[in-house]
């Protein structure tokens, strides 16, 4: 069994102050080739719930071979992957981190960065959610390889949850301008004048928790021999529902008529304070942060 995460007072109040936390170990060795062994198959397109993805960006022998692969949604595609995506722990950790009484998945995002793969813009990820009310976010960042900055790594900008959110919507993948432009811009407006960033260097199974409003990404990967692979596991607050208008043109399809309620079959409730979870879930998959030792699903 994997020991759950203790959070300390002080470890609370630096991912408050900075924005993000880090941690070397989430999940160990064999888990992690368990889940990168099914990142080939499922861009490929062999999904084992017969469930396609909510967003699918990379297509092999469509896409060009240096572009940043991303797939959202991929619990529904697999369980071996929502064996971690809809772990109790994730959603225990994001509830202490947000301060809510309890989590559900938003969305999760399985990226692969090849060797010369493309910048991802830094970014916001509530600027994503202004359908959701409240739109407050915490995310999980579970990095599948050894990271490093030359392997176009996870950024973070120190304390830049605090600067305010940006609702307008820019370029994403392989950005025309430096893929820190935005960011850059929102420094300026914000009195700051030489924003911190921090290039997250873990092994993989460690992960970053970030905050909804921190202004993150990646840059190019300039490695020729190293990959980067990594899921974000995007959470909600448990009381999270929809607006009544705007709902979004991905994830608006979820939303019931005349209803604001998120519906827990597509955003379903990992953890709460008085042991709530969504009961679908015990059927589903396993939990692979509660029992580590045993194999998530056969499949």
């Amino acid at each position: 069994m994997m020991s759950p995460i203790q959070l300390t007072d002080a470890q609370i109040e630096q991912f408050r102050q900075d924005g993000f936390l880090v941690f070397e170990k989430l999940i160990d060795a064999a888990l992690v080739a368990r889940l990168v062994d099914r990142i080939d198959p499922l861009f490929a397109g062999q999904f084992e719930t017969g469930i396609y993805p909510d967003e699918w960006y990379w297509r092999p022998g469509l896409s060009l071979l240096d572009v940043t692969r991303e797939m959202c949604n991929v619990w529904k595609c697999d369980r071996r992957m929502a064996s971690v995506v809809l772990s109790a722990e994730i959603g225990r950790i994001s509830a202490l981190l947000g301060g809510w009484r309890g989590a559900r998945i938003g969305q999760d995002s399985l990226w692969f960065k090849p060797p010369g793969g493309k910048e991802v813009a830094l970014h916001q990820d509530a600027t994503y959610i202004s359908y959701i009310d409240p739109p407050e976010m915490v995310t999980c960042w579970l990095a599948l390889d050894d990271t490093s900055a030359n392997a176009g790594t996870i950024e973070y900008v120190r304390g830049s949850h605090r600067w305010g959110l940006v609702t307008e919507i820019g370029e994403f993948h392989a950005p025309a301008q430096d893929y820190r432009s935005t960011m850059q811009r929102a420094a300026q407006q914000a009195g700051i004048e030489t924003p911190e960033i921090v290039q997250v260097e873990i092994p993989a199974g460690g992960c970053v928790f970030h905050h909804g409003w921190m202004w993150h990404g990646s840059g190019k990967n300039t490695c020729s021999d190293k990959v980067r692979r990594s899921i974000g596991i995007h959470t909600l607050s448990a009381d999270a529902q929809f607006c009544s208008t705007n709902v979004g043109y991905i994830y608006g399809r979820y939303k019931r008529i005349g209803e604001t309620t998120m519906d827990e079959s597509f955003f379903p409730i990992l953890w709460t304070q008085d042991g709530y979870r969504t009961p679908f879930l015990n059927d589903y998959c396993r939990d692979a942060l509660v029992d580590a030792n045993r194999e998530t699903v056969t499949v």
